[in-house]
């Protein structure tokens, strides 16, 4: 099986996409999209691309495309999937799948309804770094796991306009880089039994930066994204006999150490590009097999993660002007 691409919006990570993508053998992307389609021309042209849409719809129409890679901002993405899905094509969509678990919901019964494939690209779920310290936990090598300290913070100057901040594309700290801290707690420990959240918040309403507690049955989880500081981005997996630590940047890691009765071991896992690569594979593999979700990132989990991130969001606040305006693309099916 050939597995042939169109890729929705041309920004910085559909070039690390399109790059990852192009290492890979029985895959290639036939198709790209923007709204400005001299862009879409010049990103066909400089990664050897057929054809280049300026309408995203007329990309969906292309009988040529097996699935859609969606990187538009954050609040568009329900509303492409499902537009792509109604034309029976799967879908890799970047994450956070949606902004809301009322829009997951709306997603995951459009790719039940047309029977296509649908993935939240969480590509760290399938980095070869975070894939062992996963594994490692579940093997129980540092003991029973009870704790889990993860950022994701950065300092970034942008003005309220700027995608990071901007409240009409769903801005913020939060879903742009908390989504991975959650993403590793909820991955060692499932759903918690208690959250508890707090932020920091600009004057236009998006959140500077995001503190989380989770409590879960086994242990705790202390989380955090923000745009006001630089830390080192090394995430730290906890247990009775021992710790992993994963490089920095943790969430796109190229190897991690394992700490067990004080006894240090490094482990070097390079990733093959930037490490998209991963989820690429998982695509071809899922599609391949006639599945409509992947077993390591299913749709349940999306759910389960939403259903956090909106807890989080009732606590501090964060509210988008455009969800009560469209509420969500409920509509769709």
């Amino acid at each position: 099986m050939h597995l042939k691409w169109g890729i929705v919006g041309l920004g910085r990570i559909a070039n690390q996409f399109i790059q990852d993508l192009q290492l890979l053998p029985d895959t290639s992307v036939v198709a790209v999209a923007a709204r400005d389609h001299d862009r879409a021309r010049k990103f066909a042209h400089t990664y050897g691309v057929a054809r280049s849409y300026g309408s995203y719809s007329r990309l969906f129409q292309d009988p040529e495309v097996d699935i859609v890679y969606i990187a538009t901002p954050h609040n568009s993405h329900a509303v492409l999937s499902i537009e792509a899905m109604q034309a029976g094509k799967h879908v890799l969509c970047e994450k956070p799948l949606a902004v809301n678990k009322a829009e997951v919901e709306t997603m995951i019964k459009a790719s039940s309804k047309h029977q296509v494939f649908l993935m939240e690209a969480f590509w760290s779920r399938f980095n070869p770094s975070i894939k062992e310290a996963l594994q490692l936990v579940k093997d129980k090598v540092i003991g029973e796991t009870n704790y889990v300290n993860a950022d994701f913070t950065f300092r970034v100057d942008k003005t309220p306009d700027d995608r990071m901040l901007n409240m009409e594309t769903a801005g913020g700290s939060l879903l742009e880089m908390g989504v991975y801290p959650v993403f590793l707690a909820y991955s060692v420990f499932g759903m918690p039994e208690q959250i508890l959240a707090t932020g920091t918040m600009h004057e236009n309403g998006a959140d500077l930066q995001t503190a989380v507690l989770l409590k879960f049955k086994e242990g705790i989880a202390s989380l955090m994204s923000g745009y006001l500081s630089q830390s080192d981005m090394t995430a730290r997996i906890c247990g009775t006999k021992g710790r992993i630590l994963i490089d920095p940047i943790w969430h796109e890691s190229q190897g991690y150490t394992l700490v067990v009765n004080d006894q240090a071991t490094e482990y070097i896992r390079p990733t093959l590009g930037k490490g998209f690569t991963y989820e690429i594979r998982e695509c071809i593999k899922c599609i391949e097999n006639g599945l409509l979700e992947s077993p390591d990132w299913n749709h349940q989990d999306s759910l389960n993660m939403f259903t956090i991130l909106d807890e989080i969001r009732r606590q501090t606040g964060l509210k988008y002007p455009f969800e009560n305006r469209l509420k969500s693309s409920a509509t769709y099916e």
